[in-house]
C-alpha cells in the first residue's frame, strides 16, 4: 500500500509529520479537527456504553471504514487509521489465561481487560507464551481482517502495550504489585521479564502483519510516525515518585524502545511529575498529554509544559472555541499537535486550518 483513497491531501501531511516528528519542528503548529459524526451517533445508538459481547470483526472494521470515509472532507494534519481497541488491555492477560471482559465506549472502542489472573506468586510459573493460544489467533485474525478490509483506503493504528508493572497489574492487581515491590521485588522482576518476551512478540507480529506505510507507523496518539514506532505506557508510575519509575521503569521502556525505532509515550494529568523523567527516555519519540479530572487541561498550561519538556513533540486536546481564540491571538506554542474537539463542520476546520499551515511561531 503506498496511497490512501481515504486521505486527500496526503502527501503534503506526511510532509508535515516529518518535520514535527523527525525534525522536532519548533515553530510551526499542526492540528486535527473532529467534526461531527453520523455514523459515531448511529453506532452508539445501537450499542449502549458498557460491558458487550466479544465484537464481530467485520461489523468493526465496517466501523472504521464508515467513520474514516465520513470525515475525508476534513483536509488537516489528521491520519485516517483503525484502532485495534479490543486488544488495547485483555490481549495480554489473555495469552496468558486470564479471563478477557469487552467493555464498548462513546467513541466507537470497544476495549478489552482482565481480572487479576493468579490467585499469588506462586501460580507464575504456570505461565506461558503459545502462538496456538487462541488469543494470539484470534489477534492474528483480527489484523488479517482489517489490513484486508483496509486495503488502500485507510492505515492500521500501533496499540499500546502492557508490559512491565502493567503486566504484574495484569497478574495480581495493582495493589499487590505495589506491594510486591517492597517484600518480594524478585516476582516483579520475573513478572517484568516474562511482560517483555510476551509484548516483543505480540509487537513483532503485528508489523509482520500490517506493514509501514511510506516508512512509518499509523498511530492513534500522534496520527503517523516515521519507522517502526510502538505505544507504551508508564501509567503505573502516575502514582509513584520519580525514583520508581528511574528504579522499575525506565530500563524496561529504553530496552523495549531499542528493539523498535523508538516509541511513543501517553501522560495522564496525574503523571505530570514525570515529564522531565519521561523526556530524556532514550528512543522518546513524542508524547501525548491527557486530560483528566482534578488537574488543569494540558492546553491550559502547555507553556508550562513545554518548558519542562524541551523539543519533545507533544499532543493535546482542546475544543475548538479555544483553539481558534489562541489561533487568532497567535498564541499557540509550536512544536505542538492539537487535536481540537467540537469543530462545527468541516468547512470551517478547513479554513481554520488553512491558518494552521502559515502559522509560525
Amino acid at each position: 500500500m503506498n496511497n490512501l483513497n481515504y486521505k486527500n491531501n496526503l502527501d503534503e501531511t506526511l510532509d508535515r509529520l516529518r518535520l514535527l516528528y523527525e525534525h522536532r519542528l519548533q515553530d510551526r503548529i499542526f492540528a486535527s479537527f473532529e467534526i461531527p459524526s453520523t455514523v459515531l451517533k448511529e453506532y452508539n445508538q445501537k450499542n449502549p456504553e458498557g460491558y458487550c459481547e466479544s465484537p464481530d470483526l467485520h461489523e468493526r472494521i465496517a466501523f472504521w471504514e464508515g467513520l474514516l470515509q465520513e470525515r475525508m472532507a476534513v483536509e488537516d494534519d489528521f491520519m485516517p487509521s483503525a484502532y485495534l481497541s479490543e486488544f488495547d488491555q485483555g490481549l495480554y492477560g489473555g495469552l496468558v489465561g486470564g479471563d478477557v471482559q469487552f467493555m464498548y465506549h462513546d467513541n466507537g472502542w470497544i476495549s478489552s481487560m482482565v481480572s487479576p489472573i493468579l490467585a499469588d506468586w506462586s501460580e507464575f510459573d504456570s505461565l506461558v507464551l503459545e502462538e496456538s493460544h487462541p488469543w494470539f489467533q484470534r489477534f492474528v485474525r483480527q489484523m488479517q481482517v482489517f489490513t484486508e478490509n483496509a486495503s488502500d483506503k485507510f492505515g492500521i493504528s500501533h496499540f499500546i502495550l502492557i508490559d512491565g508493572l502493567n503486566f504484574s497489574f495484569e497478574l495480581v492487581g495493582a495493589t499487590e504489585t505495589y506491594e510486591s515491590i517492597i517484600e518480594c521485588p524478585e516476582n516483579v522482576t520475573r513478572a517484568i521479564e516474562f511482560a517483555f518476551d510476551l509484548n516483543l512478540k505480540v509487537q513483532q507480529t503485528f508489523f509482520e502483519y500490517v506493514s509501514t506505510f511510506r516508512g512509518g507507523t499509523f498511530s492513534n496518539m500522534v496520527q503517523w510516525i516515521p519507522g517502526k514506532v510502538i505505544s507504551e505506557s508508564v501509567d503505573p508510575f502516575h502514582m509513584t515518585s520519580v525514583d520508581y519509575f528511574e528504579t522499575w521503569g525506565r530500563a524496561n521502556i529504553e530496552r523495549m524502545f531499542s528493539c523498535f525505532d523508538g516509541g511513543v509515550l501517553h501522560i495522564h494529568g496525574n503523571g505530570r511529575h514525570l515529564l522531565e523523567a519521561v523526556s530524556s527516555i532514550t528512543g522518546l519519540k513524542a508524547v501525548f498529554l491527557g486530560d483528566d479530572t482534578g488537574f488543569p487541561p494540558a492546553f491550559d498550561v502547555l507553556d508550562e509544559l513545554k518548558l519542562r519538556m524541551g523539543d519533545i513533540p507533544l499532543v493535546v486536546m482542546v475544543d475548538f472555541a479555544e483553539f481558534s481564540e489562541k489561533l487568532h491571538r497567535h498564541e499557540l506554542p509550536g512544536g505542538v499537535f492539537y487535536q481540537v474537539l467540537k469543530t462545527p463542520d468541516a468547512d470551517t476546520a478547513n479554513r481554520c486550518m488553512e491558518k494552521v499551515r502559515s502559522y509560525i511561531v
